[in-house]
C-alpha cells in the first residue's frame, strides 16, 4: 500500500504547477523506494531532476547526481534528464531536440515528462533566441533564424512574443526584417518619448476642436 501511495505521489507531483512542491513529492517518494531498493526509486529521482529543470536551475541536476545518488542510480532516463539540463544550461535548443530524438522512450513515452515537453521547448527556445541576440543592438531576423536553424516566420513570431512578454526590450522592424535591441534605459526613454508625444498630440487635438466649435 505504501509503495502504491508513493507511486501516486510521483504522478501527482508531475501535475503540480508549483515545481517546488512537486520536487518535495518526488523526494519523499524517492526516499521511500530507495530505502527498500524498489525500482520506482529511479522514477522518483528522474522526476526530481525534471522539477529542477522546470524551475530553471539546471545546475542543480548535476549537484543532485554528485555522490552516492548518482553512483547508485544510472540509466537512460537519468541520462536523458542530464542532457536536457545541459541544453538548459547552454541555452541551446539543438541539444534539446537531439535529446528528444535519442531518448524517445524515456521522454515522450513517459506521461509525466511528456506533459511538460512543450513547456520545456518553449522556454528553451526563448532562452536560445535571447542568447543569440544578446551581443547585438541591431540584427537581421534572417540571421537569427539561420543561426538557430528554424523558419523565418517561426523566429519572427517568437521574437514578437518575447518582446510583448517583456523578456527583453526591443522592436521588430518588419519592413526591413531587423530586430532593434534596447538596453533598459533606452527602452524607458523610448516609452517616455512616446507617452509625451501622445499627450502633446492630445492637447493639440483639444485646441483644434475648441477652435472648430467657435467657428461653427
Amino acid at each position: 500500500k505504501q509503495w502504491y501511495q508513493r507511486r501516486v505521489a510521483i504522478t501527482a507531483g508531475g501535475e503540480e504547477k508549483d515545481f517546488k512542491t512537486g520536487f518535495s513529492y518526488f523526494y519523499e517518494a524517492f526516499e521511500g523506494y530507495d530505502s527498500v531498493d524498489h525500482p520506482f526509486a529511479m522514477d522518483g529521482l528522474k522526476y526530481m531532476l525534471l522539477s529542477k529543470i522546470m524551475l530553471g536551475v539546471p545546475d542543480d541536476v548535476q549537484a543532485l547526481l554528485t555522490g552516492k545518488m548518482g553512483l547508485k542510480y544510472r540509466g537512460r532516463g537519468i541520462d536523458a534528464m542530464k542532457a536536457i539540463a545541459d541544453a538548459g544550461k547552454k541555452r541551446d535548443i539543438s541539444i534539446f531536440n537531439k535529446t528528444i530524438a535519442e531518448y524517445d522512450d524515456e521522454l515522450k513515452k513517459d506521461p509525466v515528462v511528456q506533459n511538460h515537453l512543450k513547456s520545456l521547448y518553449d522556454n528553451l527556445l526563448e532562452k536560445n533566441l535571447v542568447r543569440i541576440i544578446e551581443p547585438y543592438s541591431r540584427v537581421q531576423i534572417a540571421h537569427v533564424a539561420e543561426t538557430i536553424s528554424l523558419p523565418y516566420e517561426v523566429v519572427e513570431k517568437k521574437l514578437s512574443q518575447i518582446i510583448l512578454d517583456k523578456k527583453f526590450s526591443g522592436i521588430l522592424d518588419q519592413g526591413s526584417g531587423v530586430l532593434i535591441v534596447y538596453d533598459g534605459s533606452e527602452s524607458d526613454q523610448t516609452y517616455t518619448y512616446a507617452l509625451d508625444t501622445i499627450t502633446h498630440m492630445g492637447k493639440v487635438v483639444d485646441v483644434l476642436f475648441k477652435k472648430a466649435q467657435k467657428l461653427s
